[in-house]
């Protein structure tokens, strides 16, 4: 008896047109044209004999149980894939390719530094990039859209390992002249009602409003930013203040600017940069070993962080 199985190109226009509620991007993301992607899922639907989407001329709408085989289908695509993964971790380490997620305060201050340095280390590593934030990366390491993160620690990201690479240090940034001369700046000098911080979305909000144990901060900000660089030039514009990690005045953020800046004085006043990676992933000793190589750069880049293990 012959029994007819879906195919992995049939499950992957399935998946990706879950993901993208949209036809036409679907089979752009796949690589297709839409008739190919569209012919493709009526011969799924034609195999297991049941409807898995509704089509209408203004909107895609996924059965139920269209959902339900499009979330199996994922998991039987990543399966697949950690199959090549296998292979390709038993041969040379960090070759091939890797998708790696970077959250946008990160991504535009270790990135451009680094970059260079692992394309001579690990010539034959091909590196693709995309810039999300925390939600966004986590959501894609999951779904298998991505294979390593690096991210800014606390952050609920999962089943993951996670290798530390560096404390990245908060500090208070003030119009030119309004910082205190020197020393530390403790939590309760901040005042909430000129506290200038990101919109939702960007950890880095969650990580310096836990370092100051001040909830009411929160609720009192009103004025939020898309990016650090528009915070640093709305504080330079004297309409407040801000949070600033290290990484980021190492980087040169600053330059051109009046902006004044200082430690910020809490036990928790730092953020933990750290590569994660799925816990089922394969290539466990290949992230590990690109961590270590991170933590080496990170000590030329930012000298002042070093490298710690």
């Amino acid at each position: 008896m012959t029994v007819h199985l879906p195919t992995l190109k049939q499950l992957q226009y399935l998946v990706a047109l879950h993901q993208h509620g949209h036809f036409g991007r679907a089979a752009q993301a796949c690589f297709v044209t839409q008739s190919t992607l569209s012919a493709g899922l009526r011969e799924l639907e034609n195999l297991l004999g049941i409807m898995l989407v509704e089509r209408t001329r203004r909107m895609v709408r996924f059965t139920p149980l269209g959902a339900k085989i499009a979330g199996k289908a994922l998991r039987v695509l990543r399966e697949t894939e950690e199959l090549t993964d296998i292979a390709r971790a038993e041969g040379t380490p960090l070759n091939g390719e890797l998708r790696l997620g970077v959250i946008p305060t990160i991504a535009p201050f270790l990135l451009p530094a680094m970059l260079p340095r692992l394309r001579k280390h690990w010539p034959n590593l091909k590196l693709f990039l995309r810039e999300e934030t925390s939600s966004a990366a986590c959501e894609g390491l999951h779904r298998g859209q991505l294979d390593c993160v690096l991210l800014a620690l606390p952050y609920a990201c999962g089943d993951v390992e996670t290798a530390m690479l560096f404390d990245d240090r908060l500090f208070v940034a003030f119009p030119g002249g309004e910082g205190p001369p020197e020393g530390m700046i403790e939590p309760g000098a901040i005042d909430e009602n000129r506290l200038l911080l990101l919109e939702d979305g960007h950890c880095l909000k969650d990580h310096a409003l836990s370092a100051c144990n001040r909830p009411e901060l929160r609720a009192d900000a009103a004025v939020t930013g898309t990016s650090l660089h528009t915070l640093v030039q709305m504080v330079d514009n004297g309409l407040g203040v801000t949070f600033v990690p290290e990484m980021a005045i190492e980087a040169g953020i600053l330059g051109g600017t009046g902006v004044d800046v200082r430690p910020l004085q809490s036990e928790h006043g730092f953020r933990r940069v750290s590569l994660v990676w799925r816990r089922s992933s394969p290539r466990e000793e290949e992230f590990s070993l690109l961590a270590d190589t991170l933590r080496t750069m990170v000590g030329e880049i930012i000298p002042a962080q070093g490298a710690k293990p």
